[in-house]
This record gives C-alpha cells, sequence and structure tokens, in this order.
C-alpha cells in the first residue's frame, strides 16, 4: 500500500485514540479529534507526495 494511504489511516487512528479519551467529557472533543487526526495525516500525505 502507498505510504500516504498509511499516513492518513495512522492520523486517523491516533485521533481516534485521542478521541476515545476525550469522549467521557465532550462527544464533540470525540468528533474533533476525529477531524485533527485525519487533517495531520493529509498533511503527512501531501509532504510524502511532494518527495516523489
Amino acid at each position: 500500500m502507498d505510504p500516504r494511504g498509511w499516513a492518513v489511516g495512522g492520523g486517523t487512528l491516533l485521533g481516534l485514540g485521542v478521541g476515545l479519551m476525550l469522549l467521557r467529557y465532550s462527544a464533540l472533543a470525540f468528533v474533533g479529534s476525529l477531524i485533527v487526526g485525519i487533517g495531520i495525516g493529509l498533511i503527512i500525505a501531501a509532504v510524502l507526495s511532494r518527495r516523489d
């Protein structure tokens, strides 16, 4: 699989992990952490694609 796909998937899982810890406090924090994780993954994917 393409490393860019791994970056997006890894960012999503990272956001999910943080979000599950924050879920006890706020559902919006859970959703926000998922969005941030996806965003970080997309930024890393863009940097990786620029190198090629």
